[in-house]
């Protein structure tokens, strides 16, 4: 087990449920969904000290995986003062896929959370301005979901000649 799993299974018992470890010193932590915000709240903060919230990604898993979500998030922190990276990982439902926004945290959060909505349709509760950031904002549907209809769009060019 890493420190860090250690760190937050004393500061939110119950909060982790898996440990992966990757090549190098590479640490995924799986938390339960509906901790994360809890979670990222504690790792900002001393001693482990993310302060900066690098990215957040999502995939869909259309076929299951047994965890009984189909979007898996993951959230990439890296602490300046120790040089340290870690993912965290949650799982979101597949009929209402819901987390909560940790943009109270990072705020840099808010347009990454915004993306992940736009594409894959996962929503953030108490995120501050939940709206499309990459699509316009009539756009049907999610274009990353795996049952995303494939086809082609006109593309409309308005400095075309």
């Amino acid at each position: 087990m890493s420190e860090y799993r250690n760190l937050i299974e004393a500061a939110c018992p119950g909060a982790v449920v898996e440990e992966f470890e990757g090549p190098g010193d590479e640490v995924t932590i799986e938390i339960a969904a509906e901790r994360i915000r809890e979670v990222c709240r504690f790792l900002k903060a001393e001693p482990a000290a993310f302060r900066q919230l690098s990215d957040v990604t999502c995939v869909d898993v259309l076929d299951g995986n047994g965890r009984g979500g189909r979007f898996r998030l993951a959230y990439q922190l890296f602490s300046m003062d120790s040089g340290d990276r870690l993912r965290l990982r949650v799982w979101a439902d597949a009929d209402q896929p819901e987390v909560d926004s940790v943009t109270q945290v990072w705020g840099t959060a808010n347009w990454h959370e915004r993306e992940v909505y736009d594409m894959f349709g996962v929503r953030f509760a108490d995120h501050p301005d939940l709206s499309r950031i990459l699509m316009p904002f009539d756009w049907e549907g999610h274009p990353l979901r795996r049952d995303y209809p494939i086809g082609g769009e006109e593309v409309k060019f308005s400095d075309a000649v």
